[in-house]
């Protein structure tokens, strides 16, 4: 062990604290409904409700015995209540005898490392046993007062500073949300009418552009149609089977807003390219299962890489085999990929280059025309005005979901191809410009966390605060808890308020 400040000693948690484990009462969610009150119900990581009645009434520190997050260093596994509470059977009630303090006690077991202590895969448990053997230093009573002083005037401003960089973040997200409003109502960039106005020039509306679009995917369909029916002997005697062309489903624009000159609404359907699957969901059932995944090989894409805005490299594979039996949901590099379930909806981001892909059930794969900018398209997709008008169909409970069917349907607004660039470039520059932001916070809020651990570091090896020698040594205040407890004296019963453990 490290050699500790005159003064100090080693211990472990069952040699300075009272363990209150077997007052606890467990009472589920339907029996508090019945027993709702104003006394706080405490589990393993901090209040889950409310209840009529109380087993203790002084200062605690709850140790989270199942289920607190014992390998996160950001999260708290020990926080400290007082007043009337009632706990459960998940966390563990500790009381620091007569000399410990309670706040010194609960920044030390926050500070502490469980992997040793711990136990399970899901759901890591504490045991009573092992967490008796947790290793503790202790100070003398005074200098443990002093300490947790400073501890917490240092958390505080960490408290601040990390607030403050929660407040930009959020500040920074509601910008891009701004920015992504602007670029699709035609504030962004000077609209492509503007400029054609001011240079004495014509261009190419919207509506022209999407009629040339609708146009050129007919002629796309005709030929291959007819290449198919004369490769099978098969060739047509007269025109009736372009009948069977089956035309994307004219927008409906009621009550969508008015845009920008030389805009027009147009359906996802309408903007997707001329080719097969340019539109379509990934394989449901048994086709795709966990059980199909692979250490390598071609990637699938899940919900878990449909980012808002960004892809996230969360790499699932199957084998090569399986890749060409699911050829027809492939992915490829810059496709849009669009998140049929959760919130928000939609969240589409586009696919890098990432290799061979396909993509899995409510990840739809979504190739825009090549007459468009795909660029421009995500932005529109991600949208605030899509969201909150795609809002309406969103069905599920609890999981916010939508049909291939229903994301097929959704109004984007479009504007003339070069002013779709002219955004898509905007949107890129401020990108990176927002990329840079945010990683400066990220920056300092790694710097905080160092900070905060440094903090604890310094305080539980003497170096937070000055020792004073004439300060009765910690040896001398742990005799005498040995001793209090060896002749059966309650310690800190004078702490104590009145206490009533109601069984029920």
């Amino acid at each position: 062990m490290s050699d500790l400040p005159k003064g100090w000693v080693h211990t472990h948690l069952e040699g300075v604290v009272e363990i209150r484990d077997s007052e606890r009462v467990p009472i589920n969610s339907r029996d508090r409904e019945s027993r709702n009150g104003n006394v706080p119900y405490f589990g393993a990581t901090g209040q889950v409700g409310w209840i009529d009645d109380f087993i203790f009434d002084e200062e605690l520190v709850l140790l989270g015995e199942d289920g607190a997050p014992f390998m996160d260093p950001l999260k708290p596994k020990a926080y400290l209540v007082s007043g009337k509470s009632w706990v459960n059977n998940h966390a563990h009630v500790l009381v620091g005898l007569t000399g410990i303090n309670n706040k010194f006690l609960l920044h030390q077991l926050n500070a502490t490392k469980y992997d040793e202590f711990v136990s399970g895969t899901t759901r890591l448990k504490l045991p009573q046993g092992t967490m008796k053997k947790i290793p503790l230093v202790i100070a003398p009573a005074t200098e443990q007062t002093r300490i947790v002083g400073e501890i917490e005037k240092q958390l505080s401003r960490l408290d601040a500073a990390t607030a403050a960089l929660k407040r930009v973040q959020a500040n920074l997200k509601r910008y891009r949300a701004s920015v992504l409003k602007a670029a699709c109502e035609g504030r962004l960039v000077p609209t492509e009418a503007e400029l054609a106005r001011k240079e004495g020039r014509d261009y190419e509306s919207a509506d022209k552009l999407l009629e040339r679009i609708l146009r050129e995917r007919r002629s796309r369909w005709e030929a291959d149609t007819l290449a198919k029916m004369i490769a099978s002997g098969k060739p047509p005697k007269d025109d009736r089977w372009k009948q069977k062309y089956k035309e994307p489903s004219a927008p409906d624009t009621t009550g969508l807003p008015a845009l920008p000159g030389g805009w027009c609404w147009a359906s996802v359907e309408q903007l997707a390219a001329a080719e097969a699957n340019a539109l379509t969901d990934g394989p449901f059932g048994s086709n795709l299962k966990t059980s199909h995944y692979t250490a390598d090989g071609p990637r699938v894409i899940r919900l878990q890489n449909i980012g808002d805005g960004q892809f996230l490299n969360a790499k699932a594979h199957i084998a090569e085999s399986h890749y060409k039996k699911l050829i027809k949901h492939a992915v490829h590099a810059g496709d849009i990929v669009i998140a049929a379930l959760g919130d928000p909806a939609p969240r589409a981001c586009m696919v890098p280059m990432i290799g061979p892909s396909i993509v899995k059930a409510d990840c739809i794969r979504y190739k825009p025309s090549a007459e468009t900018s795909s660029a421009y398209i995500l932005a529109a997709l991600n949208s605030d005005g899509v969201r909150k008008r795609t809002t309406k169909k969103i069905h599920g409970i609890g999981r916010p979901r939508l049909s291939l069917g229903e994301i097929r349907e959704i109004m984007l607004p479009l504007p003339p191809i070069l002013e779709q660039q002219r955004i898509a470039s905007a949107l890129h520059n401020f990108s990176e410009n927002l990329e840079r932001q945010t990683e400066v916070v990220r920056t300092l809020e790694i710097r905080c966390l160092a900070l905060r651990q440094s903090t604890l570091r310094h305080a539980f090896t003497g170096q937070l605060v000055p020792q004073d020698p004439a300060e009765e040594p910690a040896s001398v205040l742990l005799d005498r808890i040995r001793a209090e407890r060896a002749s059966q004296i309650p310690a800190r019963s004078s702490r104590r308020g009145t206490r009533r453990a109601v069984r029920g």
